[in-house]
């Protein structure tokens, strides 16, 4: 993405007057730094996400008593979990108060806290140092983390989805998942290097707070870009209409008002997140511990698919403007229900090149899913309550779906037996979200909802010269 410029006008309505209707037209730069500061923050999420996967067996040391190491990992994990526990209360909150105070206010609070709550983990004393303390003032920063999360990834999409011109929704939305991916692989990337560099003495005395510590530049890199940014054109004429600055939306007017968006939102989030998880979490686990393959290829396998999905994930945004969301979303859940068990026995084989091949085959799967879902998300819900309805329906399903996929598949495995269990899970879940595109609306170059058309200022002149050309006369 082009770098940033001076702060521009806030994009406005056109008059009536112009071909058509009333119209938003966007400014370029504008649009293009709405979309850096979005990205920024899922990419702080991941990398967070990222350092914490892959060096927990290190901070099980650091935080937990050494007396049993598997009892270490699963209390590490443990406090890992209990971010998704907190996930839907921070949506609770967020969303609303994004919807009555402002996208950009609250996406500007969501960054500081998740800057806040990672920064402070490089700060915690070791369980050697403060006893019982330690573990709980890492429960503690992690709780912080996951309410904070809770109002990210609505607000960032929702935020991008109304500042972008219709016909390029899809292509800017893909940017934020863009930010998810380089996120995870610089946060896994920096502790690989870490354990590479540093000895295990120097990795556990003080080698583990340095990524962590990077948060706190990091978080204010973002704070900075998201303050420089106005409210979104969408938000603003929402404002306009009300009676004053502060537009209040009753809680259950987000829910009960909205409850088929809602199902459709969380059918479309669980096959999104389930897949994600599966593929991006569970998988690194799988090969060790399942198919006993070495750990350090299996993890280097899972970053190699990631850069594989970034190169392809703006590319299939723009596929997704001309094609259309649905058909894009709904290619992926065909792939997921027919080439699960094919991509899982390929995987199975245990040949680094046959584990690739269907590691990829997934990866490129998912990005029918993580480019197309930014954009097709937002647009499920109208201005008034896209935010808080957005926040709700997406945490309650990342909480209840997503976040839990390693963990019920592997019970499954435990209770059959079955190998295979990841891919049926991966095919369920592709039903579910088969039937939400069946039953969801096409969004691509369209208005969203309760918005007039969003143009370039290309198309607007376009529009005009066709509307303003003499007709020629006739007989």
């Amino acid at each position: 993405m082009p770098s940033a410029t001076a702060p521009a006008p806030r994009p406005s309505p056109v008059p009536s007057s112009s071909p058509g209707a009333d119209v938003t037209v966007t400014d370029p730069a504008l649009v293009k730094r709405a979309v850096k500061a979005a990205a920024l923050g899922n990419a702080m999420e991941w990398f967070d996400f990222g350092v914490y996967s892959y060096i927990a067996v290190t901070l099980g040391q650091v935080f937990f008593p050494s007396s049993n190491q598997t009892a270490q990992l699963l209390s590490t994990f443990g406090a890992f979990a209990a971010a998704f526990l907190v996930r839907p209360l921070g949506g609770l909150v967020f969303g609303p108060l994004g919807d009555r105070i402002g996208r950009q206010r609250v996406l500007a609070l969501t960054m500081i806290m998740m800057a806040i709550g990672t920064f402070a983990i490089g700060l915690i004393p070791s369980y050697a140092a403060i006893g019982v303390g330690a573990p709980i003032l890492l429960l503690a920063a992690r709780l912080v983390q996951g309410f904070s999360t809770g109002g990210e990834y609505a607000g960032a999409s929702t935020f991008i989805a109304e500042y972008a011109p219709d016909r390029r929704r899809g292509f800017l939305g893909s940017w934020l998942e863009f930010g998810t991916l380089a996120g995870y692989i610089g946060g896994a990337g920096l502790v690989t290097l870490m354990t590479a560099l540093l000895s295990t003495e120097d990795l556990l005395s003080w080698g583990w707070r340095i990524p962590f510590l990077i948060a706190g530049p990091m978080g204010i890199i973002g704070l900075y870009l998201r303050m420089r940014l106005e409210e979104t054109p969408a938000f603003a004429a929402e404002v306009a209409k009300a009676e004053s600055d502060r537009p209040k939306v009753p809680l259950r007017e987000m829910v009960t008002g909205q409850w088929r968006a809602l199902l459709l939102c969380m059918g479309l989030v669980l096959v999104f997140n389930v897949t994600d998880y599966m593929l991006l979490s569970y998988m690194p686990s799988y090969l060790t511990s399942e198919l006993r393959y070495d750990e350090t290829h299996g993890l280097l396998v899972v970053l190699g698919v990631m850069v594989l999905m970034m190169i392809a994930q703006p590319f299939t945004g723009a596929l997704t403007d001309r094609v259309g969301r649905r058909p894009v979303i709904a290619a992926g859940c065909v792939g997921f229900l027919v080439l699960s068990v094919p991509a899982l026995l390929l995987i199975r084989e245990g040949s680094l090149l046959a584990v690739a091949l269907g590691m990829g085959a997934l990866g490129l799967l998912l990005v029918c899913f993580t480019a197309a879902m930014p954009s097709a998300l937002p647009a499920l819900f109208p201005t008034r309550v896209r935010y808080g309805s957005l926040s709700i329906g997406f945490n309650v399903s990342v909480s209840l779906f997503g976040g839990t996929t390693p963990l019920v598949v592997t019970a499954l495995i435990g209770a059959t037996g079955n190998l295979m269990m990841p891919a049926y899970y991966m095919m369920a879940a592709a039903v579910i979200g088969g039937v939400a595109v069946w039953f969801m609306s096409e969004s691509a170059g369209r208005p969203l909802p309760g918005s007039p058309p969003s143009l370039e200022p290309a198309e607007l002149e376009a529009a005009t010269a066709a509307a303003t050309k003499p007709q020629p006369a006739t007989a």
